[in-house]
Parts: C-alpha cells; structure tokens; sequence
C-alpha cells in the first residue's frame, strides 16, 4: 500500500566501480543544493537491490538517477520515460545477490504497487572496470545537467525544486561523501584497481 509519498528520486549504482556511481552523486549532490516540497523525497539507493522494493512500490512518482549502457556516446546523457525505463536501467551487478533496477521494477508492478510515472535520468559510462575509482571527469561534468533534469522533471509534475539556502543534511556517511572520497582514495599505484599482478606474484606457488 502507498504511504502518500509523492515522489522518490532515487540515485543507484556502485561508488566504487568508477562511473557506475553516477546516479548516487547524482541524488547527493541535488539533496544538497536543493529544497524539495512535502512528498518528494531524494534518496541514496546505492546497491541495496530489493531492500528498495517497498520504497518503489511507496512513489507514485519516480525519479532514477543511473549509469546506463544505451550505446551513446561516452558521458552522453539520456532521459528516459514510462515503458521503456526498463530497458535502459540495467546497471552493473558486482554480485549474485544483486538485483537490477529492471527486475525491481518488474516485482512492484508484480505486487500491484507499479509507479505511475517514472522517469530514468541516465548517463553512458565512460569506464567501469575501475574497482576504488571515482567518477571520470566527462561524467562527473554531467552530474549538475542530470540535477536539473530532474528539477525540470519535477516540475512537470507540479512539485517545485528550489535552491537551498543552506546545505541540507548529507544523505550518505561522511566518509564516503563524494569530496572526502576523493580526497582520501589512493591512486592506482598505491592500490591497483584493474587486476593487480602484484598480489597474484606474491601468493606461494605450490609445488608439484
């Protein structure tokens, strides 16, 4: 059953996976530099796979910020609505345990509890296979565009975004905010992040 919540945007993805983390500092950033009215809610959904399905099946209006592989180019930005949602919001599973935005979608609809509108705000990824990677700086540069999409989004629907006169409460942990992240992540030669040969040459062999 719907709890009255309006509106969800919702940011996805992986932080540590380089681009795949585009839609959580999507949804960060535009909790941060935005007041938005009763009802509408902004939320980190991170990986949290089907802990997220009663929070879909709340909205009655649904906002998803994410990486998308469209076949764009590298960075290009999409909007997406209605049906063909699912087709685009995929993301990237790093787990069996993980369940994609495609399969949660089907489930609430499943349940009888299917949005009535949802809009996707994508992003082509420019690199993925980055484990402890930040966002690339072409996608990085499309965070405050997709930000005022959604803005925009909102108020087709009749919920006005307005800049926030002061930074609002952070929707995630400090530590992994998307400044002290970077400010505190290794580089790729402290902690090689593509596969790194220097472990696999210091496992024992064992004879034969």
């Amino acid at each position: 059953m719907r709890d009255g919540l309006d509106v969800l945007v919702l940011g996805v993805g992986n932080i540590l996976w380089a681009d795949e983390g585009f839609g959580v500092r999507c949804a960060e950033h535009m909790a941060a530099q935005f007041d938005v009215p009763d009802g509408v809610e902004i939320m980190d959904g991170g990986t949290q796979g089907l802990a997220l399905v009663n929070d879909l099946a709340e909205a009655r209006h649904i906002i998803i910020f994410d990486a998308v592989d469209a076949g764009l180019k590298p960075a290009e930005l999409v909007t997406v609505r209605g049906e063909d949602v699912p087709k685009f919001a995929v993301g990237k599973k790093v787990s069996l345990h993980q369940t994609s935005m495609m399969e949660l979608l089907a489930l609430a609809e499943f349940i009888g509890d299917a949005p009535e509108a949802i809009t996707l705000i994508g992003c082509q990824p420019v690199v993925l296979e980055d484990y402890g990677g930040g966002l690339t700086e072409d996608v990085a540069a499309q965070v405050a565009s997709a930000i005022q999409a959604a803005v925009e989004e909102l108020k087709a629907w009749g919920f006005e975004a307005k800049p926030a006169k002061s930074e609002a409460a952070a929707i995630l942990p400090e530590a992994v905010g998307w400044k002290p992240y970077e400010a505190n992540r290794p580089d790729a030669d402290a902690a090689c992040r593509i596969g790194d040969d220097r472990v696999l040459a210091r496992l024992p062999m064992s004879g034969g």
